[in-house]
């Protein structure tokens, strides 16, 4: 059960006490159960959008995501801001990009990007709150945390000595792909066959963002991570809404 407490403590703001460092073993273990925090995450919105029945489907989707917002603790928008600013600001040099993703201020791209997103789930969550496909809105949180996993089993990590580079080298790569499969199987049990689509769509994007990756930076950093983690889960809610 550790590697899932680690995966929590990291992944949500969720009160979680660990007894104490975890070892480096259980941290890339700790991968494995990204896809259940994303599970975890997407019951306790399918619950939120159960009790919120009877509100106006507007407050209802903006209320469903600022509790997916919190439940995150906006950990990945803040990496999907910094990633932003760092690609345009970057000018194609990895050194600079890099540099510009450990600044901790935000850029006008950054902003708009942020709003650009949140709007787009907004939106989508509306669609799907008016269609009362409660039980969707799990799929976008497992598939954007099964994305993390995939990506750290199939892309070099580029900052050294970092939590990454610990997560990234002690991953048990077999059971990572059982996982993944797992997550397809998963998501099609619960949605059926519509949400084929979809999930081609997020493959699709999980494939074009890690291979700006390679290009840009050589490899993923936590902030390239958490950006891929965000869109992601707006290509599988906008794939379900349309």
């Amino acid at each position: 059960m550790l590697p899932f407490w680690i995966a929590l403590q990291f992944l949500s703001s969720l009160p979680v006490s660990l007894p104490g460092m975890p070892e480096p073993r259980e941290m890339g273990r700790s991968l494995l159960c990204y896809p259940l925090v994303g599970l975890l995450f997407g019951l306790l919105l399918w619950l939120a959008s159960l009790g919120l029945q009877g509100t106006a489907a507007p407050l209802q989707a903006a209320l469903l995501l600022a509790l997916w917002v919190l439940l995150s603790g906006a950990l990945h928008l803040d990496g999907l801001a910094d990633s932003a600013d760092a690609w345009l600001g970057g000018f194609g040099d990895r050194e600079r990009t890099l540099l510009i993703m450990k600044d901790p201020r935000s850029g006008p791209i950054a902003v708009v990007t942020l709003v650009v997103v949140l709007l787009l789930k907004f939106c989508a969550l509306w669609v799907l709150v008016e269609r009362g496909a409660g039980a969707l809105l799990v799929l976008a949180p497992v598939v954007g945390r099964a994305a993390m996993l995939g990506l750290f089993l199939s892309t070099p990590y580029v900052r050294k000595g970092g939590l990454g580079q610990a997560l990234a080298e002690h991953l048990p790569r077999r059971e990572a792909g059982g996982v993944l499969l797992a997550c397809a199987g998963l998501c099609l049990v619960l949605g059926g066959w519509q949400v084929v689509w979809p999930l081609l769509a997020a493959l699709g994007v999980f494939c074009g963002l890690r291979r700006m990756m390679c290009q840009r930076l050589g490899g993923t950093t936590g902030d390239t991570a958490g950006a891929l983690l965000e869109l992601l889960e707006l290509t599988v809610l906008v794939g379900l809404a349309v």
